[in-house]
C-alpha cells in the first residue's frame, strides 16, 4: 500500500472541509460498545444475532450522508488539527480513516499497514516489533507460526489503538525482482494461500479486520499505476487467484484491497469480472473491498463493478457519490448493498463490540515469538562437510565480514516498514515510500559473542575486500553477511547482491575455506561464489531479534527446518521473460504525480497503459523451470537439516477423495522438523505443468525415529478450471504422486488413476 505526501496546509483545509462537513456525523470517539443496557435501544448490539442480520439492523437507522460517508476515507493526514478545532476527526495517526456513527455505536475504522510488524511507530510515540518478513514466514511452511505470527500483529495493532490491519499480501511472484517480494509468501498458490489464510485468521481472531491484498495479479513496482496486466482467465485463476482463494476461505477476512494495476484491460478496483463475477458469485465472498491509496477511477462505474470503499479520500465516493444517487446512477439498495458489507465485517471482527484500548505492549513476550518464528524461517542452502553447526569449544578465531555486521540487520522499505526503536533515521520521498535502507538494532557480532564467549571475535565492514580477506585467512571459521535491500516503489535490476559483496565474498572464500555467508534478502539472491563457500544460511529480513536467531542456528541451539518458498535461479535471464509494450512516448506522463493527483481530485485524463503480457500463464517459479529444463540453484521447497531424513511406504488411495500415506524416519544424531512435500503430475490431457505442490507436513522426530504421514488432498489441488463452466473439475486419468524433501528431491512416487 503506498503512503501519500503531507499537502499544503491551504489545499489541505479545504479539502477536509469539502469532504467532511458536508457528509459527516458528529464524530467523537466513544466508550466501547454493547452493553447489556444498550440493547433495547440499540438492537443491532445484539451479539446472539448474526453479522448480517446486525448489518442491516443498522442500515434502516442510517441517513444517506452517513451511508456515503462509510464509502471513503478521510485523508486525515492532510488536516493540520492545530488550526482546526472542528471535533470531526479521531485518527489514530494511521494510514487511513473511515469515521463511525456514533449516534449509532458504530465505531471508526483505524487503519494501518502491518505487514512483518505495525508500522509508523515512531510517528505516534510507539514501540512495534518487527517480525521475519513474509517470505520468511512462507518458508517455515508452518499454519500454526503463520497464525502465531498474525496474532502478534493483531495484539500489537489493538494495542496501538487500531481496529484494521492492511497486511495480509498474497500476490505469486511471478516476477522475483519486485520490489514488494519480501511483502509477499512466494510463488506456490497453495502454500501462499495457505500461510496467508492462517496469518490473517490469528489477526482477526485479535477483533480486528483482516485485509488481503493485492487484488490481483500486483507483482511488479514499475510503472504499477499504469500498468495493465493480460492474462487468460485460466492461468490467472489456477495460479494468482487461487492463492487469494485459498486464503479467503481459511481466514474469512473482512476485507480484499484492490491493486494499482489493471487486469484484461480494466483496472483492477473496477474490474467487474475481478470484483464481482470472481470475488462475490464464485467465492461468495460477504466483506468489503476497498481500494489501495489513489487506486479509484470512477464513481459510477467503479461502484457497479463491486469497489465498496475508496481509500484514502473522497474525490469519487463522497459527494461524487451522493450526487450520483440522488440522481438515480446509483440506486438506493445498490447503495445498502454496499455499506451493508463494511458494516457486516465491522461486526463480524468484533470491533463493534469490543474495540481496541491503546495500552503497553508485551515486549519481552513478542520479541520471543519473534525470535522464535525468525529461527523457524531460516534457511540452510549449503553446509559442506557438516561446517555447520559450529562448535564453539574448537574455535579460537572468527572473523565477522559485511556492511553493520557489528551494529545490525537490515529490513525492507516502503509503507510496510517497521521503525526501528533507536534505529537507522528513516528517509522518504515525497509518497511516503521509504528510499533508503533501514538497519534495525539487532547486533550479529554481538550475539555471535554471546554464542561463543571464549573465542576471540573481530570485525571488517568488507569495504575493502582484501583487508577483510586478510582477516578472514587469520581466523578459523570467516562468516560473512551479505544483503540486498528492497522496497515498495521500486523493483531490483538483477538478483546479483549490490555494490561489491560478490568480490568480498569470493575474496574471503579463497582466502579461508570455511566460509559461511549468511544472507540477508527479501527475495532470492544469484550466488556466483556459492560452490566456493563451506556454508549458506538465508536469513531473510530477520527482524527485532534476527541476531539471535542467526546465531543459534549458526551453533546449533536451533536445528534449521524451513524451506524455500520460491526457487534461487542461477541467472536473470533463466526467469520468465513477459512481454511489455509501452506507449508511445509522446502520450506518456509521470504516472506517479498522476496518483499523487487523484488523492486531491480526479486526475485530467489517465495515462495510457503499459501493456504487460504474461506469456508464461500457468508456469510461476518452480513449474517454469521444470517445463523449461533449467537448472537452478537451489530449487523451490529446498532447505538443509543438521540430521538427515528418509522416506518410504508410499501409499495412494482414492476412496471418494485422495489420500497420501508415506513414512518418515530421522537417520541422524540429531531431533529435527522435516517438511515432507506432496507433489502431483496430471494427465497429459490436462494442460498443466510437469507437477504442481498438493500437500505438505511439517513433521517433529527425535534421532532414529519414524512416524508415519498421513494427508488427505483437497479435490481442487487435483483439479484445472473448466473456463468454458467455470467451475473446477478433475481431469480423468493417470496421476503420478510424488513425495519428497524439495521440488527436486522426491524419491516416493506412486501411479494412481482418478476421476474414472
Amino acid at each position: 500500500m503506498n503512503l501519500y505526501p503531507r499537502a499544503p496546509r491551504r489545499v489541505s483545509i479545504i479539502l477536509g472541509l469539502s469532504a467532511l462537513v458536508a457528509l459527516s456525523p458528529q464524530c467523537a470517539r466513544h466508550s466501547p460498545n454493547g452493553n447489556v443496557g444498550d440493547v433495547p435501544k440499540y438492537p443491532w448490539l445484539n451479539r446472539a444475532l448474526s453479522p448480517d442480520v446486525r448489518a442491516g439492523l443498522v442500515l434502516e437507522q442510517m441517513t444517506l450522508n452517513e451511508k456515503i460517508f462509510l464509502l471513503h476515507g478521510t485523508a486525515w493526514h492532510a488536516l493540520d488539527f492545530s488550526t482546526m478545532n472542528l471535533g470531526l476527526l479521531q485518527s489514530n495517526g494511521g494510514v487511513g480513516y473511515v469515521v463511525g456513527i456514533p449516534r449509532l455505536r458504530i465505531p471508526g475504522i483505524q487503519m494501518t499497514n502491518a505487514s512483518y510488524g505495525v508500522t509508523r511507530s515512531r510517528r505516534n510515540h510507539r514501540y512495534s516489533t518487527a517480525l521475519p518478513d513474509d517470505l520468511a514466514l512462507a518458508a517455515t511452511w508452518d499454519a500454526d507460526a503463520a497464525y502465531e505470527y498474525g496474532a502478534l500483529l493483531g495484539r500489537e495493532l489493538r494495542a496501538q489503538g487500531y481496529n484494521m490491519s492492511l497486511g495480509g499480501g498474497v500476490n505469486l511472484a511471478r516476477e522475483p525482482r519486485d520490489g514488494r517480494t519480501f511483502e509477499f509468501l512466494g510463488e506456490d498458490p497453495i502454500l501462499a494461500g495457505t500461510i496467508a489464510g492462517q496469518e490473517v485468521a490469528g489477526t482477526q481472531a485479535q477483533h480486528v479486520i483482516g485485509d488481503i491484498k493485492h487484488f490481483a495479479m500486483n507483482d511488479r513496482e514499475t510503472d504499477r499505476h499504469k500498468l495493465n496486466i493480460n492474462i487468460d482467465k485460466r492461468a490467472m485463476r489456477e495460479t494468482d487467484l487461487l492463492a487469494f482463494e485459498i486464503g479467503l476461505r481459511i481466514s474469512h477476512a473482512g476485507a480484499v484491497m484492490c491493486a494499482y494495476n489493471g487486469v484484461n484491460g480494466e483496472p483492477s478496483c473496477q474490474n467487474k469480472y475481478l470484483l464481482t463475477d470472481v470475488l462475490r458469485k464464485d467465492w461468495k465472498f460477504p466483506g468489503f473491498v476497498l481500494s489501495d491509496w489513489g487506486a479509484t477511477h470512477s464513481t459510477v462505474k467503479a461502484f457497479a463493478a463491486g469497489l465498496d470503499q475508496e481509500e484514502p479520500s473522497s474525490v469519487f465516493y463522497g459527494e461524487a457519490m451522493k450526487r450520483a444517487v440522488l440522481a438515480g446512477k446509483v440506486s438506493m439498495a445498490e447503495l445498502d448493498e454496499h455499506v451493508h458489507r463494511i458494516l457486516r465485517s465491522e461486526f463480524a471482527s468484533g470491533i463493534v463490540d469490543d474495540p481496541p484500548r491503546e495500552g503497553p505492549i508485551d515486549v519481552d513476550r513478542d520479541l520471543n515469538v519473534a525470535q522464535h518464528l525468525a529461527e523457524e524461517s531460516m534457511v540452510l542452502l549449503r553446509n559442506e562437510n557438516a561446517q555447520l553447526p559450529l562448535d564453539a569449544a574448537k574455535l579460537r578465531t572468527i572473523a565477522v565480514i559485511g556492511a553493520h555486521a557489528d551494529v545490525a540487520m537490515i529490513s525492507g522499505g516502503g509503507s510496510g516498514h517497521v521503525d526501528a526503536p533507536a534505529g537507522s533515521a528513516p528517509h522518504f520521498d515525497w509518497r511516503g515510500l521509504r528510499r533508503s535502507a533501514a538497519w534495525f538494532p539487532t547486533s550479529p557480532l554481538k550475539a555471535l559473542c554471546a554464542r561463543a564467549p571464549h573465542a576471540r571475535i573481530e570485525y571488517d565492514s568488507g569495504a575493502n575486500p582484501a583487508a577483510a580477506a586478510a582477516l578472514a585467512r587469520a581466523a578459523d571459521v570467516a562468516i560473512v553477511f551479505a544483503y540486498q535491500w528492497e522496497s515498495e516503489g521500486m523493483d531490483l535490476a538483477t538478483l546479483s547482491l549490490p555494490g561489491n559483496q560478490n568480490a568480498l565474498v569470493e575474496q574471503v572464500a579463497h582466502a579461508n575455506p570455511h566460509t559461511i555467508v549468511v544472507l540477508e534478502t527479501g527475495s532470492p539472491a544469484l550466488m556466483p561464489w556459492a560452490n566456493n563457500v563451506s556454508a549458506i544460511l538465508e536469513a531473510w529480513y530477520a527482524g527485532s531479534r534476527g541476531a539471535d536467531a542467526v546465531a543459534n542456528v549458526l551453533f546449533g541451539y536451533v536445528n534449521p527446518s524451513a524451506k524455500l518458498p520460491i526457487t534461487f535461479p542461477l541467472r536473470d535471464a533463466d526467469m520468465p521473460q513477459p512481454t511489455v509494450v509501452e506507449p508511445p512516448a509522446a502520450q506518456r506522463e509521470n504516472s506517479a504525480f498522476a496518483n499523487l493527483a487523484a488523492l486531491f481530485g480526479p486526475p485530467s485524463k489517465q495515462p495510457p497503459p503499459v501493456q504487460l503480457y504474461y506469456n508464461d500463464g500457468l508456469l510461476v517459479g518452480y513449474k517454469w523451470y521444470a517445463a523449461k529444463q533449467k537448472s537452478v540453484l537451489f530449487p523451490f521447497g529446498f532447505g538443509l537439516s543438521y540430521t538427515q531424513f528418509r522416506y518410504s511406504g508410499l501409499r495412494v488411495k482414492d476412496d471418494g477423495g485422495v489420500s497420501v500415506n508415506f513414512t518418515i524416519q530421522n537417520t541422524g544424531n540429531r531431533a529435527g522438523a522435516e517438511v515432507a512435500e506432496v507433489y502431483a503430475s496430471l494427465p497429459p490431457s490436462a494442460g498443466e505443468p510437469p507437477m504442481r505442490l498438493i500437500g505438505w507436513q511439517r513433521t517433529q522426530l527425535n534421532p532414529g525415529e519414524s512416524k508415519r504421514v498421513s494427508l488427505n488432498i483437497q479435490p481442487q489441488y487435483l483439479s484445472v478450471l473448466d473456463v468454458g463452466q467455470d467451475e473446477w473439475r478433475l481431469v480423468p486419468g493417470e496421476y503420478t504422486i510424488f513425495v519428497g524433501g524439495s521440488s527436486e528431491n522426491l524419491p516416493l512416487r506412486q501411479q494412481v488413476r482418478l476421476g474414472q
